[in-house]
């Protein structure tokens, strides 16, 4: 009978030890997941984006979206798309992804750290990557390969030794459900 008992897993009574749940995210997955939860803050109608800085240690250390600058409000501003030169633009006012979890981190040293970001940086933004000592950035779509503010910025990640590479997981999106509110039966405002 002890026999049986062992072969079952189960010692002087004690049940079996549960084994760990497998289907649970991995980092990668974890980190990108954050970026495009960050991006669904964003109020842009046409491209929503969204970065998490993490550390050596696997720790988060900030998270952004491209959105208008503190103090400017959302319904006073343009959306639309254009050039940089045009002041009805969204382009003249939104600050992206990457520079709001650069500048969230607030004093937290980014050295080292590893960006993971759901579109692939502009010139711009790989600037601010460098300056602030990002090593490592992964990206899960690179749409505008081909312009020329994009291979800027390759050129100047490639130059200053930061490594950048594809997302390799398995999240393509997040999605959040609201819940409807009980007492009125319409969605919470957020």
């Amino acid at each position: 009978m002890a026999e049986s008992s062992k072969s079952s897993g189960q010692e002087n009574g004690e049940p079996q030890a549960q084994k760990k749940r497998e289907n649970y995210l991995d980092w990668e997955d974890y980190f990108m997941s954050m970026a495009l939860l960050s991006a669904q803050r964003s109020k842009d109608p046409n491209t929503q984006v969204g970065a998490c800085i993490v550390n050596k240690r696997k720790r988060v250390v900030a998270t952004g979206y491209n959105g208008m600058p503190d103090g400017c409000h959302d319904d006073e501003m343009p959306w639309s798309r254009g050039e940089v030169t045009d002041t009805e633009s969204k382009t003249s006012y939104l600050c992206h992804a990457e520079m709001n979890a650069v500048l969230n981190s607030n004093s937290t040293d980014t050295t080292g750290c590893k960006m993971y970001v759901s579109l692939f940086p502009c010139n711009s933004c790989a600037q601010i990557i460098i300056q602030s000592g990002i090593k490592k950035v992964v990206y899960l779509k690179d749409d505008k390969h081909d312009k020329p503010i994009y291979m800027a910025s390759r050129r100047l990640l490639k130059r200053a030794h930061v490594k950048i590479r594809p997302y390799r997981g398995h999240v393509s999106a997040v999605q959040v459900k609201k819940v409807k509110d009980q007492s009125t039966n319409q969605q919470p405002q957020v």
